[in-house]
């Protein structure tokens, strides 16, 4: 193999193609030092789950003592080069205020990923206990670093916050834009080839299966032809909704109403009242009717037995 040839066509290469050249700018955010940085997350939010040694209540002060500087020191050096990167002044000092921002919001973020937790083992009837949950179920990667990640986009750092969520994208399928916002007690059952959109809005006690995606329907274009930033794109889905697997609910305008049910394969941009229920019915289109009460059914089995 001649290297000098394809040096030369490389070189040659980096030259005339660009876009995806980064040479001459800024120090970015290494893929590895964002990893590393997802894993402490873990570290720090778990205790005692993801070492391999077992940790002691009286050795806690000491893990802390020395687990987060080393989150702190290496979050806000990523930061900082994500602000030079976007031509921020300062970047050193506004870096270091939006890490202690960020940490200053770690036990906040303990207490609702707690309701994480508790959802995945409440609405898995297979989960033996909670440390089966946080050792073995992905929705805890993906949903805990996407906390994390969104209090960085309210914080208007760049990069960072979809690196850290494509850690987890990476590992589990499953890809949740850091900007969406997300209530308690979620859970995504089997957490597999879901996609989650940056406007989405999602309430508490909400429940996904595998293969669900909260998309846009269309984008708005500038008179260049390039999509708006900013605009509401993707739906919002009200308390105590359930989608089941391979549903596709589009558009920035469609809410799903609390505790209402999309069925799985079901594909929906138009929004559904509260307490409905969307379902494919044989070759027909879908179908959104008022989902029945508990009572309602009882009262039908009961006429069927008589």
């Amino acid at each position: 193999m001649n290297h000098e040839n394809i040096k030369r066509a490389l070189l040659a290469s980096y030259q005339n193609d660009g876009g995806i050249n980064h040479l001459d700018g800024s120090n970015l955010p290494a893929e590895e030092s964002i990893n590393q940085l997802a894993r402490d997350f873990m570290y720090i939010l778990f205790p005692g789950f993801f070492g391999e040694e077992a940790l002691e209540k009286k050795s806690v002060p000491a893990f802390v003592e020395r687990l987060l500087p080393r989150i702190e020191k290496r979050l806000s050096k990523d930061i900082e080069k994500s602000l030079v990167f976007a031509g921020v002044a300062d970047a050193a000092k506004i870096a270091k205020e939006k890490t202690e921002a960020l940490l200053g919001r770690l036990p906040d973020l303990r207490r609702v990923i707690q309701t994480d937790v508790t959802a995945a083992y409440e609405g898995d009837p297979a989960a033996r206990s909670l440390e089966e949950i946080i050792l073995a179920y992905p929705c805890v990667l993906v949903i805990s670093l996407q906390r994390i990640a969104h209090e960085l986009y309210l914080l208007n750092v760049p990069l960072v916050p979809r690196m850290l969520t494509e850690f987890a994208h990476e590992r589990t399928g499953t890809d949740i834009h850091p900007g969406a916002t997300i209530g308690t007690h979620f859970f995504i059952d089997h957490c597999t080839g879901v996609v989650i959109g940056e406007t989405a809005r999602i309430g508490n006690h909400v429940k996904i299966y595998q293969g669900v995606t909260l998309g846009a329907k269309s984008f708005v274009m500038d008179d260049k032809g390039n999509p708006v930033k900013g605009v509401k794109r993707h739906p919002e889905l009200h308390d105590n909704v359930i989608v089941y697997p391979g549903a596709t609910i589009l558009g920035g305008d469609t809410v799903i109403g609390e505790n209402s049910i999309v069925g799985s394969n079901v594909w929906i941009m138009q929004s559904m009242p509260p307490n409905s229920i969307a379902y494919y019915q044989g070759d027909a289109a879908s179908v959104i009717r008022p989902r029945k009460t508990k009572e309602a059914i009882l009262e039908e089995f009961q006429d069927w037995m008589i």
